[in-house]
C-alpha cells in the first residue's frame, strides 16, 4: 500500500515523530468514516532488530546492520501494510534502495525529514538516560556524513519537512500522498529478472542434439533433396524445418548448434529481460532451434 522514509539526523527526534504518525495513521484507519482498504500500519527500526547504536562506531559493523535493516523493510512490505522505517537513513543510495524495492511491490511512497540543529540534537544525546546515546565523536561523524533528503530527486519525494519546533507531523498531507499519491511502476532497474527452470539447460542441450540427429537421419533417408521435414523427437514434439536443396553436413549443424546453445546458456545462466514467462520446455526449444537453423544454413 505505502512506504513511508524517515529520515534525520541522529537524536533529532525521529522515533517521536513515527509515534505521532503512527497514532493518527491508525486513528484514521479505525475512523468509521474509512471507506478504504483494511491496512495495517508497522514500523520496522534499530531498536525493533535490537540494533545497537555501537554498529555506528564501526563502519564494517554499519553495513550488516544496514543491510537487516533493508532486508526486514523488504519483509514488510505489502499491499495491506503502511510501513514507517524509523532509522537515520542518512545515506541517499540507501534511500534510493529501498525507493527501488517499494517500486518493485508498487506502493505508494513518501518522505518525512525531521529536522534539528546539530547543537540540539547533541544536548538531547547527551541528556539521554535510555542507554540508547551515541558515543559523542560517533555522533559528531554521523552529523558530518549525512545527506540530506531534497525534493528534487524522485526517491525522496514527495518530501514532508517537520522543524523540531512543530508540535506535531503535517498528517492531512502525508495521508493524501500515502492513499491518493500515484503508483509508480517497476522499470527495468526493479524488475525481479525471470529465472529459468532448474532442468532448462539438459532440455536445450537434450533437444538440439536430437535434432541435430534426426536432421541426418531424415536427410539420409530423402536423398538430400531438401524443403520441410517433420522431425519426430517425441510424441508431443514434431518440430517442422525448412532444409536447402543440398546436402547438409554433420558439421554445419554441429556449429549451429553450438551457437545456438551458447546464446541460449547465457540466458538461462544470468537470467532474461524479456517481459512475461519464459518458455524453455522442449517444444519450444526444438521451434527455436529450427528456425534458428532456417536462419542460418547457406543455400
Amino acid at each position: 500500500m505505502a512506504f513511508i522514509t524517515i529520515s534525520g539526523y541522529p537524536c533529532s527526534g525521529k522515533t517521536r515523530r513515527v509515534e505521532q504518525l503512527r497514532a493518527h495513521l491508525e486513528s484514521r484507519l479505525q475512523d468509521p468514516s474509512y471507506q478504504g482498504p483494511k491496512l495495517k500500519v508497522v514500523v520496522v527500526s534499530d531498536d525493533s532488530l535490537s540494533i545497537p547504536r555501537s554498529v555506528y562506531n564501526d563502519g564494517r559493523a554499519e553495513k550488516p546492520a544496514r543491510a537487516a535493516l533493508f532486508t526486514a523493510v523488504q519483509r514488510q512490505m505489502g499491499q495491506d501494510t503502511i510501513l514507517i522505517v524509523d532509522s537515520m537513513n542518512y545515506i541517499k543510495g540507501f534511500r534510493y534502495q529501498m525507493y527501488c524495492a517499494a517500486r518493485e511491490h508498487k506502493l505508494r511512497v513518501c518522505t518525512v525529514f525531521v529536522v534539528a540543529t546539530q547543537e540540539q540534537c547533541k544536548e538531547w544525546n547527551a541528556a539521554r538516560e535510555d542507554g540508547q546515546a551515541y558515543a559523542p565523536e560517533t555522533l559528531e561523524n554521523l552529523l558530518m556524513r549525512y545527506e540530506e533528503p531534497s525534493s528534487m530527486v524522485r526517491w525522496d519525494s514527495p518530501l514532508f519537512t517537520v522543524p523540531w519546533t512543530d508540535e506535531d507531523v503535517p498528517i492531512d498531507d502525508i495521508w493524501k500522498a500515502i492513499t491518493e499519491g500515484t503508483v509508480k511502476p517497476p522499470n527495468a532497474g526493479t524488475q525481479a529478472v525471470p529465472k529459468a527452470p532448474t532442468d532448462a539447460l539438459r532440455t536445450l542441450e537434450h533437444t538440439t542434439t536430437a535434432m541435430v540427429a534426426a536432421i541426418m537421419a531424415e536427410q539420409s533417408a530423402s536423398g538430400g533433396l531438401g524443403g520441410p521435414v517433420t522431425l519426430s523427437l517425441s510424441a508431443t514434439t514434431k518440430p517442422r524445418v525448412n532444409l536447402p536443396p543440398r546436402n547438409v553436413t554433420l558439421s554445419e549443424l554441429q556449429r549451429l548448434k553450438r551457437q545456438f546453445v551458447t546464446v541460449h546458456k547465457k540466458a538461462i545462466t544470468l537470467g532474461t529481460t524479456e517481459k512475461g514467462a519464459v518458455d524453455w520446455s522442449e517444444e519450444s526449444v526444438a521451434e527455436k532451434f529450427a528456425l534458428y537453423i532456417e536462419g542460418n544454413l547457406k543455400p
